[in-house]
């Protein structure tokens, strides 16, 4: 019990940010920067504090805030200026890193020495971390929001076919732009625990980038295959960590775990795609002509209209 509840703490940031980069696969978006992003937000939360400009819970705000910002210039980037996303957000990621040298100093912080700052993760609550508490709470509002709310239904159509969601009258580019920044301030409160939970360092968001993609792509071939959903990324960041762990303890060296993410990520794609040829290649129904003639007409895959937008200026 005491791995269970070891692996538990460890993975949550993880798939607090894994989260993030997941609503923005939703809406058919690459969010990239979700690594620098976190580095960044957790950081300005613990300097501020170090500076004495601001207590922890105004810190804790600010970081948010920052991670929120980033997700709406992201947004712009992409919607406004018509960038690709992936793009978009990697030239982000090299921006926020130069913003990251400049608040810092390119210097490590130190520790903090705050008890609230420190103990809001750290705290066991029926021997888990109290991070893994925040986790499950983000995981329940995101399921909530993507499998029960309009917003989640429309960000699905997005991501599913945006020509077809455009033609239905979902407006594209607003929930294109929603995901991003929620991808953004997801991303960000999962810096600010990590921070919490570790201590503040310089580069711990690019170690979180890959394990992220990794379960997100693998997440969307368990329990709804073909489909990113919230449940199958935390079951899947949560197999990665266990088979890292069980890698690095028979082997005992320390590149195990760069190596399998990036094997588990390339299979974890691989199988996706797989699953969508699959489902491109079932068999098409067709149904008889109107009487009087003429071709046979094709049941077509269409989403029902009560699943669309029902007023344009929503």
């Amino acid at each position: 019990m005491a791995i269970v509840h070891l692996l538990a703490s460890t993975q949550s940031v993880a798939a607090v940010v894994a989260l993030g980069l997941l609503v923005a696969m939703v809406a058919g978006q690459f969010d990239v920067s979700v690594g620098a992003t976190a580095n960044l937000t957790g950081l300005v939360a613990v300097m501020v504090q170090l500076h004495g400009t601001m207590s922890a819970v105004p810190a804790i705000l600010l970081g948010a805030a920052v991670g929120a910002l980033i997700g709406v210039v992201n947004g712009f980037v992409v919607v406004k200026l018509k960038v690709d996303s992936f793009i978009g957000t990697l030239g982000m990621s090299s921006v926020i890193a130069a913003v990251q040298v400049i608040v810092t100093n390119n210097e490590e912080p130190v520790p903090l020495d705050s008890s609230f700052f420190n103990g809001m993760t750290q705290h066991a609550v029926f021997g888990f971390q109290l991070v893994v508490i925040y986790l499950l709470v983000i995981a329940v509002f995101l399921w909530w929001l993507l499998e029960k709310t309009p917003a989640g239904r429309y960000m699905y159509a997005v991501g599913g076919n945006a020509e077809a969601a455009r033609l239905s009258g979902v407006r594209v580019d607003k929930w294109a732009w929603i995901a991003l920044t929620l991808s953004g301030t997801i991303a960000g409160i999962g810096g600010i625990l990590f921070v919490s939970l570790t201590g503040p360092a310089l580069a711990f968001g690019p170690s979180l980038l890959l394990p992220a993609f990794a379960a997100v792509f693998l997440g969307s071939t368990q329990l709804m295959p073909g489909k990113v959903n919230v449940w199958g990324t935390l079951l899947a960041i949560f197999v990665l960590a266990v088979g890292v762990q069980g890698l690095q303890l028979v082997a005992g060296v320390q590149w195990v775990a760069a190596m399998f993410n990036g094997l588990a990520l390339i299979a974890a794609v691989a199988l996706a795609a797989s699953r969508l040829r699959k489902g491109a290649r079932k068999p098409r129904r067709w149904r008889r002509s109107e009487p009087g003639g003429g071709s046979p007409v094709r049941d077509a895959a269409v989403p029902e209209a009560k699943s669309l937008e029902p007023n344009l200026s929503a």
